[in-house]
């Protein structure tokens, strides 16, 4: 076993809470479907740069994903009751829950890193969310 960055290995918990490094590459949604049953009860653990606003909205309808700020700033984007409701994400340590089936995006401040805690399993993607 060896110590790794976040950036470079993302973590898996899968459903026995077992830990996987797993090294991130341009085949690695597409190998974490394959190696972890479509996601199912697993838990992502990864972190990313954003140096601007994320280009679409997500869900996570398998729960809720936990976000915390490393540097930078942005601006968090929540589709709740169909509004928008944004919340400044601009303070080093700063945790963020995003609750189960909550469309949401970013928009960048200053150049930011973020650690996230996903319940990846059936996530969507759009490039605008639904309203109801």
């Amino acid at each position: 076993m060896k110590a790794s960055t976040l950036s470079s290995n993302f973590i898996v918990l899968d459903s026995k809470l077992c830990a996987h490094s797993v090294p991130v590459s341009p085949s690695l949604y597409p190998d974490l479907d394959a190696n972890f049953q479509n996601f199912r009860s697993c838990i992502l653990v990864a972190e990313y740069r954003f140096d601007a606003d994320w280009p679409s909205w997500e869900m996570h309808p398998a729960g809720d994903e936990i976000l915390l700020l490393l540097a930078g700033a942005a601006e968090i984007q929540l589709m709740q009751n169909g509004e928008v409701v944004s919340i400044q994400f601009d303070q080093v340590g700063t945790t963020l829950i995003v609750p189960r089936a909550t469309w949401h995006t970013a928009k960048v401040k200053e150049t930011c890193r973020i650690v996230f805690m996903t319940p990846g399993e059936g996530t969507e993607h759009a490039e605008q969310p639904p309203t109801a």
